[in-house]
């Protein structure tokens, strides 16, 4: 049954429903996909103590209902019960993590990431950790030594990536919402594959204490769900200043988020939306996708909002200062994986050097040392010259003239990836082709914009999911959630489980 987190918080409090059906559903489904002839891999596990956290849970309910105390509780713990899908980089204590890589089998989180812990704290239960690109490493999780994760629509798709496995998870009904990472689209691109809602806040407003590092100036975690509303309710939880990430952010206007409204029809008609002329061209796009998005333009001026195309040249650039940044942090951040402090070993008992080369060679997949090995190459000065600085002073002008957008302007409007899903396996071996997924979606992590994915449209021959994409100003995570559930109201025969 399919079940939004408001539904849900109803179901357990009424009793209609309790916290260990909804765990041990979600365990059996896993289970029987396990031995399916296609299976979705979604999850690479279930935690085991999600059934004993899901028994605890229900016990506090029962006693606040014998106490008198059962409106009380959830005020306490709003979130009490309801189980969420973690993607594999997401330290969850007592529980093993592996970023989806050979290098860390084994390796037991010691403690939690700060959005869990927060979660916790209102009273959500980890199911498991989900299937990932390796390291969050690429753009259809086929980059992962688990295997990839397929698209719920159709399984002979991608579910995008990086977070794949949480996306996936979540458009098949096995968590009520999911945790994601990305550096350069790695929540929106899955969302819009998968068909649900992926956001991906402004840079800072979700801690990243207790997540495994990519491109530390861009990750950012995002969250997946059914409902613009089951995105705003867990982030409303997580979001705010943390003592260990010096890069944490309050969010202005937070407490609008636990109860969603959508904007007023006078709010609607007040909306000015900007869309860069660099998104108008059709080169490589997807002529479903252009057609979708012409008709999320046209139900914005339905709503009589106000659209204009603006000029940002800056954007052409957007990919190629992406890459050089993300792959020279890439570079400097997985160093640490060395087979010294942790994770697997490769000892030849040759010496330090071999151990090192022997470990990670052995370690990494081929995407991941593709990365390495070019943002190696870009931080090295006697080679690339100063590429890197180069990339840096791109991303201030584009930072500087998004903002400058968002003067005039309340959104920025435009698809979120320029094709549906593709097929497992037709572009796996095809890096620039597979780079080329996050054309619309890197300039929101270099300009530190919230930005919404919002199910938007299927394609005409396979019907697979189309997303557009709500982009706001920073810290403006309210207002895009707003339009999004304007969105989703007027179209929920859009998402997968309508």
């Amino acid at each position: 049954m399919f079940y939004t987190i408001k539904e849900t918080r109803d179901a357990l409090k009424s009793g209609k429903i309790t916290s260990k059906e909804l765990v041990e559903g979600s365990v059996k489904t896993f289970e029987a996909d396990k031995n399916a002839a296609i299976p979705l891999n979604a999850f690479i596990e279930m935690y085991e103590d999600a059934v004993s956290k899901a028994e605890a849970a229900d016990k506090e309910i029962a006693d606040a209902k014998a106490a008198g105390s059962l409106d009380k509780l959830f005020e306490e713990k709003p979130l009490l019960g309801i189980p969420f899908a973690n993607k594999d980089n997401i330290n969850s204590k007592g529980h093993r993590l592996t970023c989806a890589s050979k290098i860390l089998e084994g390796y037991v989180a010691p403690y939690n990431a700060t959005v869990i812990d927060r979660l916790e704290k209102a009273g959500a239960i980890a199911l498991g950790r989900c299937n990932q690109d390796e390291f969050a490493m690429g753009s259809s999780t086929e980059y992962s030594s688990y295997g990839p994760t397929r698209n719920p629509i159709n399984r002979e798709y991608v579910s995008g990536g990086s977070s794949g496995g949480s996306a996936a998870a979540v458009a098949a009904n096995q968590a009520l919402f999911g945790l994601g990472t990305e550096t350069g689209g790695s929540v929106r691109l899955p969302a819009s594959y998968c068909g649900i809602y992926g956001l991906k806040p402004t840079y800072g407003v979700l801690s990243r204490w207790g997540v495994v590092a990519y491109g530390s100036s861009l990750d950012q975690v995002g969250i997946l769900g059914h409902t613009p509303s089951d995105i705003a309710e867990p982030l409303s939880y997580m979001s705010g200043v943390d003592m260990y990430d010096d890069t944490s952010a309050d969010l202005p206007d937070s407490a609008e988020l636990k109860n969603l409204q959508p904007l007023s029809d006078g709010e609607m008609k007040a909306l000015k939306i900007a869309i860069p002329k660099q998104f108008l061209k059709t080169e490589g796009a997807d002529p479903d996708v252009i057609k979708t998005f012409e008709d999320t333009r046209k139900w914005f001026e339905s709503k009589g909002a106000k659209i204009d195309e603006v000029d940002l040249p800056i954007l052409d650039a957007s990919i190629a200062s992406y890459y050089v940044i993300a792959l020279s942090e890439a570079a400097s951040n997985l160093s640490r994986f060395d087979g010294i402090r942790y994770g697997n070993r490769v000892d030849n008992q040759k010496g330090y050097d071999e151990l090192y080369v022997d470990t990670r060679s052995n370690g990494f997949g081929p995407e991941v040392k593709r990365r390495i090995v070019i943002g190696n190459y870009v931080l090295s000065e006697q080679f690339s010259g100063d590429t890197y600085k180069k990339g840096m002073t791109v991303r201030a002008r584009i930072q500087k003239e998004v903002a400058a957008v968002f003067e005039n302007y309340d959104l920025i409007l435009c698809p979120t990836c320029p094709t549906a899903a593709f097929k497992i396996g037709s572009k796996v071996d095809s890096p620039l082709e597979m780079y080329l997924s996050d054309l619309y979606t890197t300039f929101v992590n270099l300009a530190r914009i919230p930005s919404v994915n919002v199910p938007a449209g299927k394609t005409s021959g396979d019907g697979m999911p189309i997303g557009m994409q709500f982009a706001g100003k920073m810290f403006d995570e309210v207002k895009i959630l707003r339009v999004a559930q304007n969105w989703e109201n007027d179209h929920k025969e859009c998402g997968i489980n309508k």
